[in-house]
């Protein structure tokens, strides 16, 4: 019976909020890289299952998942901001090619990143310094570190 009382214990433990605020943060300041679970799981001192299962516990979808919508949110200010080549964009948010990002910004999004382009106006915006990248890159770090650290640890619920 007490192992029982245990297991159910554990099944809804949860990352701790400093070591997910570090993987988040670690995340963010890497999405161009090629990030493993291996990677973000010795991060945090802790085996690549066990990460990703109190990951989830934690913020609702698995590691991998997580990773996508940040790409996918860093795409969405870089094609808003700025008029650089959607190939360019892909591999500044770590898509190794055009077309999986195009593929997964269109499954995400439900439209291509020209098209996501277009309703937000940034076609008629001209052209867009480094600097305006390096900015863009700060809101979205800076928000997602400001999620973290205002956010009470626990399952989201936002589809």
């Amino acid at each position: 019976m007490n192992q029982m009382a245990e297991a159910a214990e554990g099944a809804r433990s949860e990352l701790p909020a400093c070591r997910l605020r570090r993987v988040i943060e670690y995340v963010q300041e890497n999405l161009q890289r090629d990030l493993r679970l291996a990677e973000l799981s010795a991060l945090v001192h802790m085996s690549p299952y066990h990460f990703a299962r109190l990951f989830k516990q934690s913020t609702g979808v698995p590691p991998h998942r997580f990773l996508v919508r940040r790409r996918i949110d860093a795409a969405r200010v870089l094609l808003a901001a700025q008029t650089a080549p959607i190939a360019e964009i892909a591999q500044l948010v770590g898509f190794r090619t055009p077309s999986h990002f195009t593929t997964t910004f269109r499954r995400v999004t439900g439209m291509t990143p020209s098209a996501y382009r277009g309703e937000a106006g940034a076609a008629s915006v001209g052209g867009t310094s480094v600097a305006a990248t390096v900015d863009a890159f700060d809101v979205i770090r800076g928000a997602v570190i400001g999620e973290a650290r205002g956010q009470t640890i626990g399952r989201r619920v936002d589809g």
